[in-house]
């Protein structure tokens, strides 16, 4: 994922989704190429087309946060894709690429999750790869999978390509294409600030082949910071599930993601989740009997 060239293909593909109207420019005969035009947009940011064609190019490197805060709004971009322009345009110092050393999660964030029996937690890496969840998360997302799994890097589910690749999980949720952009808009604003990241570089690479669906919503450069929301889902053990989620981040540089579930107090969610739950308590009852016995 080189930064310049994923820099130019993000201002294509935002300067194609603009219409002259949007931005109250006059449409002037027919257009060979949907949206605005260089000129158009290099007017409206108040630099030279020569200039802008350079970015789009990737040609230049050294752009003024002056100039890619003008770009960013003639693009009408949100406060998401402003940020994830300026990680493009303006990426920091390249590091020493060193040897990949397997996430995992901080022993108190495992405790804190562990704790919370009635409510479904997941604590994702910077590339949404599970690095753990509690049994009711587990029960949640991933009930076919085992309850283990995150713990050895080699067997670790990763939740976007589950959503991408696995049929379980695809079937989980009722409104499949909604969750899949919103994954890929996450997935896309941790790519602008981790150009070098090789493990998510072939992450992307994998989902691109095997999936046609990942492919065309990567190429349409949706950005989103997916904090909070509603989830659709229809559970294989108790059906239908309508729950909101939190994504609460540790104030480290970690990237780790703890993804909450809720839902709202005497809803059918809330009974679901609590037979759920009980149908967990009554299956780990069992296998504790059964270790017991022998």
């Amino acid at each position: 994922m080189g930064t310049h060239s994923e820099l130019g293909e993000f201002l294509r593909v935002r300067r194609a989704a603009l219409q002259p109207d949007d931005v109250g420019v006059l449409n002037y005969g027919i257009r060979r190429v949907p949206g605005l035009r260089r000129e158009e947009l290099a007017m409206l940011a108040g630099v030279s087309t020569t200039y802008y064609t350079r970015l789009e190019q990737g040609l230049s490197t050294n752009a003024s946060e002056a100039v890619i805060g003008a770009i960013a709004r003639a693009l009408n971009l949100d406060e998401a894709e402003r940020a994830h322009l300026f990680n493009l345009a303006r990426p920091g110092k390249a590091k020493r690429r060193m040897p990949f050393k397997p996430d995992k999660v901080r022993p108190g964030t495992l405790r804190l999750i562990q704790s919370m029996s009635g409510t479904p937690a997941v604590v994702l890496g910077r590339r949404s790869e599970v690095l753990a969840w509690n049994a009711l998360g587990h029960r949640l997302v991933a009930g076919h999978l085992e309850y283990a799994a995150p713990e050895t890097p080699s067997s670790r589910p990763n939740m976007t390509r589950l959503l991408f690749l696995d049929p379980h999980t695809r079937e989980l949720y009722t409104r499949w294409p909604e969750e899949a952009s919103r994954a890929v808009a996450s997935l896309r604003l941790v790519a602008g600030k981790s150009a070098d990241d090789q493990e998510l570089a072939a992450l992307v690479g994998e989902l691109t082949l095997k999936s046609q669906e990942f492919a065309k919503l990567w190429a349409k450069h949706p950005v989103e910071n997916c904090m909070s929301g509603v989830k659709y889902m229809q559970h294989p053990e108790v059906g239908h599930l309508e729950l909101n989620f939190e994504v609460l981040t540790p104030p480290d540089e970690s990237g780790h993601r703890v993804l909450l579930y809720a839902a709202d107090p005497g809803s059918p969610g809330a009974a679901a989740l609590q037979l759920l739950q009980g149908a967990g308590d009554f299956e780990g009852a069992l296998r504790s009997a059964a270790e017991i016995d022998r």
